[in-house]
């Protein structure tokens, strides 16, 4: 199964978690969870980030559910779920 296919997959079951980086991070953008949500299920994978020992990283662009482009980066964890440890806006609209 291709990696994005994996990681939607995880959004769909509800097995992942949001870190508090990203919590603080989607305050300061004025992002919800069903925003994030959204760009990983129609977004794609920008950027596969390989140099991390805690696990590969992937960079995922999306739209949120009113249009705004954000990135959202995640890994999965040691027993399966995904940890999104980072969301951003790309731009300062709200």
């Amino acid at each position: 199964m291709a990696t994005i296919n994996q990681i939607r997959q995880k959004i769909h079951d509800r097995d992942y978690y949001l870190s508090s980086h990203a919590e603080d991070e989607m305050v300061d953008d004025y992002l919800e969870r069903q925003d994030v949500e959204h760009a990983i299920l129609y977004g794609h994978i920008e950027t596969t980030m390989t140099h991390d020992r805690r696990g590969t990283r992937y960079r995922i662009e999306g739209s949120t559910m009113d249009g705004r482009l954000i990135h959202v980066v995640c890994r999965f964890r040691g027993e399966g779920s995904l940890i999104i440890i980072t969301v951003y806006a790309l731009t300062e609209d709200k």
